[in-house]
């Protein structure tokens, strides 16, 4: 067996409080960091995770237990670390390339050497020609990297990333998860471990080979399991989708006792429906994305599209994801394409517009299609607002499914597939369902 390159052993943080009583933040907790890993550390907010974190790298002493590093007490002359902070941290009156060479500076390095080593680094992180170039010049995406570099230019060990992608916007994220996957696949970041903390399940799962979950008051280890899926991994793959599914259950349901999901089994048994994560975007933007698409011939590039609307591409991806999963456009490398559905929408009067977005919610939204069943089947055509959140509640965390809900409203009210009534708290079918009466017959003169 590998022999871990840090070991916590009944690692315990709590706080004296004046009238004796303890503060417990984390309960006794033991923990490997194994070489040729990539271990992420997920838990609700204010866990504890970042407070472990501190301790692992050794900023921070437990209140009981020991940390070890290769089988020795862990102090800051011993440790190989390096931590990537997700607020980007760089010093505003410096340069890239001098921010990258600061924990150089303040190791002694010559300052060739330390030269040196900046620009390969910088290089290797896709920031080369920008040395010279100050914090306030750089997106978000690019501190990030610089952030990366200054952290890889030591040469860790072991590399900790707490929350690194939380402040970026989705496309920049994704961006820079992929490129940290290729730099570790490819061997060429100069450190043998990698330990994430994130509140992200699917960036987790995604980048993991272990995952860790943290549960709180105080903080424990709920689960600690294997990912054993190869890169790149596919979010729609049954296997990918259970373990999602997995962790959310361990995380919303403190009191679930729950076995980590069976490779084996997971392959042999079919995948269960799973609701969409339906985004965030209201008809009124999907109604002017595609009449703009129609005035400018059907097709026009993304970010095009986003400058002359004036906003930035990120802002504008909930509309487009909302038009892509309704049937009304298509994507495709980043062109913008409408369908003929959705040019029937764009082309159609208010009312008619009413019906084909009905239809075409019905056809493409499963929980839309559910309430609307569900509507039709009950003799008051009515539900609950609890059930709604109920089912959702197996699917996402609890702000989500807030957000889900303001998000289906939104949609049934205008498609006519519902309304909300707010004193009850209840969902009612916009036309209530009568039996279909005979067909009239006019008695033939004779």
């Amino acid at each position: 067996m590998t022999e871990p390159i840090i070991r916590a052993q009944a690692v315990e943080k709590f706080y004296v409080q004046p009238d004796g009583n303890r503060i417990e933040v984390i309960a006794p907790v033991n923990l490997d960091v194994e070489p040729g890993k990539i271990i992420t550390l997920l838990g609700p907010s204010g866990c504890g995770k970042s407070t472990l974190l501190r301790i692992l790298t050794g900023l921070s002493k437990p209140s009981s237990g020991e940390v070890l590093w290769h089988g020795q007490p862990i102090t800051s002359q011993n440790v190989g670390v390096a931590i990537v902070f997700q607020s980007f941290a760089l010093f505003p009156w410096l340069t890239v390339l001098d921010n990258v060479e600061a924990p150089l500076e303040a190791r002694g390095v010559p300052t060739l050497e330390r030269h040196k080593r900046a620009l390969r680094i910088l290089d290797t992180v896709g920031l080369d020609g920008f040395e010279s170039a100050y914090p306030k010049e750089l997106s978000g995406g690019m501190k990030q990297r610089v952030g990366f570099a200054r952290a890889l230019v030591v040469e860790p060990e072991v590399l900790f990333m707490d929350e690194p992608f939380s402040a970026l916007d989705v496309l920049t994220a994704e961006s820079l998860r992929n490129e940290l996957l290729e730099l570790w696949l490819s061997k060429k970041m100069p450190t043998k471990a990698i330990f994430i903390v994130t509140h992200n399940i699917e960036e987790a799962v995604l980048l993991a080979d272990r995952v860790i979950v943290l549960g709180r008051n105080p903080a424990r280890v709920r689960a600690d399991f294997p990912i054993e899926l190869s890169h790149p991994r596919d979010r729609k793959s049954p296997r990918f989708v259970e373990l999602v599914d997995y962790i959310y259950k361990i995380m919303t349901q403190p009191d679930l006792a729950l076995a980590a999901p069976d490779a084996t089994a997971a392959a042999q048994k079919p995948a269960r429906q799973k609701y969409q994560m339906v985004p965030h975007a209201r008809v009124g933007g999907v109604t002017g994305l595609l009449e703009l698409l129609q005035d400018r011939g059907g097709k026009e590039d993304l970010y095009r599209l986003a400058e002359v609307l004036i906003m930035d591409a990120e802002d504008l991806l909930p509309i487009i994801e909302a038009s892509v999963l309704l049937g009304f456009i298509t994507l495709n490398e980043g062109d913008v394409e409408i369908s003929a559905e959705g040019t029937r929408f764009a082309e159609a009067d208010i009312l008619s517009r009413k019906t084909l977005f009905r239809q075409a919610a019905l056809e493409h939204i499963v929980i839309l299609q559910q309430i609307d069943s569900i509507l039709h089947a009950k003799t008051d055509h009515s539900i609950s607002q609890e059930f709604f959140y109920d089912i959702l509640d197996e699917h996402f965390s609890q702000d989500e499914v807030e957000r889900q809900f303001e998000t289906a409203m939104n949609w049934g009210r205008y498609g006519e597939i519902f309304d909300f009534d707010r004193e009850s708290h209840r969902l009612v079918l916009a036309e209530p369902v009568s039996e279909p009466h005979p067909p009239t017959t006019t008695p033939v003169q004779s």
